[in-house]
């Protein structure tokens, strides 16, 4: 089963959130039903972007990139976010 880095949207504030994830329609539900703390107040959320990794540690790895500032530049540059 395929890993998953994904970048939700908040209808709420617009700001993004950045994840990753084995199972992506079940950790949007769970985003979206207030069980995740962190993004508990910023509901509802809809997927923005996503890709797919054959392991755990990419996938994390990813998100970590997408976090950093080069990783913000390099969403910015390639307008996934604004």
């Amino acid at each position: 089963m395929p890993y998953f880095t994904y970048i939700l949207r908040s209808k709420k504030d617009q700001g993004f959130y950045f994840g990753q994830t084995q199972n992506l329609d079940e950790r949007i539900r769970k985003h979206n039903a207030g069980k995740v703390k962190s993004t508990k107040a910023r509901k509802p959320f809809t997927l923005h972007y996503k890709e797919e990794f054959i392991t755990r540690s990419e996938a994390y790895q990813r998100e970590q990139f997408f976090k950093s500032l080069e990783g913000r530049n390099w969403l910015k540059s390639n307008k996934i976010i604004d």
